[in-house]
């Protein structure tokens, strides 16, 4: 690696003589007056105008005697010799400044004697490993290479979709998704899925792609909560107010009891017939994962967080896990592995910084 830098070193040095080659030739020219040129070429405009009838021989001779007033003055003014001769030596000595201060701070805040890690043997590594010990990037790339062995499983594009939504990759997500249910179209469980994905890459909003999950998934599953929460929230928002509450009504008369998403649905509908205030935290209650999917994504980030035990010295795992525990809502983890990685990122704003807003992450609704 020092090898490499010295050779860009001696290419800056080679590329800012080139320049500076170039431009005293240009110096040592004779340069053209384009001055005179220009008004030349403006007075032969304004004949051809005046030919053509676009203006009256009023204007045409006002126009001709401006300009050439000003092409007797460009030509009687003295021409201004230029040269690079009194700047060849700093911008040489600043492309060489610049390529041995790159080389200093490499050698200082880098890792020059690192090898070289190519992504195959890190994939090959993951693999091989304990997949609790894998943050959500690596069983990404995990499970798209075993998608592409097994394109036909709609399993694994399943767990690849939620490895990409823990990755904060929901694009990644749908696409995963739209495989599953082109493999499985009978599977309501993945168009629920692929409907979820669809409302978190709109920003939360019903969109059309998602209306068409949703309404596969309540023709596989008409008792979908998901599914039937969104669609009766699009028709709210498209203006079927009405029939949006009234599904939203007979929809939590069917919800059990017990079921924690009574209360966000109850007060949603409050919130739709004007008889509560807005809620202090926006989000549609029963869109977000189900309990399988929450569980799997725990793992996962329950293995970041065992990674980092083990080596912490990894910066962008210390944001991940901070960002996941807030999407988690889980505060005390979150407040608890913020403490000690900004103890650990003192001395770094820039960590700092991007900690501070992992932990500002919104929670998952």
């Amino acid at each position: 690696m020092i090898v490499f830098w010295v050779a860009a070193g001696l290419l800056s040095a080679a590329a800012a003589i080139l320049m500076m080659l170039r431009a005293a030739r240009a110096a040592e020219a004779e340069p053209a007056d384009t001055t005179q040129v220009f008004y030349r070429r403006q007075l032969s405009e304004i004949g051809d105008l005046a030919a053509r009838g676009l203006i009256g021989a009023d204007e045409r001779r006002s126009a001709e005697a401006e300009a050439g007033r000003r092409l007797l003055a460009a030509a009687d003014a003295p021409g201004e010799a230029w040269s690079t001769e009194a700047h060849r030596l700093p911008i040489l000595l600043v492309a060489l400044a610049a390529s041995i201060l790159a080389l200093v701070l490499y050698v200082k805040v880098g890792a020059p004697g690192f090898p070289d890690q190519p992504f195959a043997g890190r994939l090959a590594k993951w693999r091989a490993s304990d997949p609790r010990s894998l943050d959500p990037p690596q069983m990404a790339a995990v499970l798209s290479q075993l998608t592409k062995e097994r394109p036909n499983d709609p399993e694994g594009f399943r767990f690849l979709a939620l490895a990409q939504g823990a990755s904060n990759n929901p694009a990644a997500a749908v696409r995963a998704l739209k495989h599953a249910v082109r493999v499985a179209p009978d599977r309501a469980d993945l168009w629920e899925m692929l409907g979820e994905a669809d409302v978190m890459i709109a920003g939360g909003e019903v969109s059309d792609d998602a209306v068409d999950a949703f309404r596969q998934t309540l023709r596989l599953n008409p008792s979908s909560v998901a599914a039937r929460f969104n669609l009766a929230r699009y028709k709210i928002k498209v203006g079927d107010k009405a029939q949006g509450i009234a599904e939203w009504k007979a929809l939590l008369a069917d919800m059990p009891a017990t079921d924690p998403r009574r209360g966000d649905l109850g007060a949603a509908i409050a919130q739709a017939e004007g008889t509560a205030p807005p809620p202090a935290a926006a989000g549609a209650p029963p869109q977000g994962l189900s309990a399988d999917q929450l569980t799997a994504v725990r793992g996962m980030v329950e293995g970041l967080a065992a990674k980092l035990k083990a080596n912490p010295d990894d910066p962008e795992g210390w944001v991940r896990l901070v960002r996941a525990y807030a999407v988690l809502g889980d505060e005390a983890k979150r407040d608890e592995t913020l403490k000690t990685a900004r103890a650990k990122y003192a001395g770094k704003p820039d960590v700092l910084d991007q900690l501070t807003q992992a932990a500002a992450t919104e929670k998952m609704k």
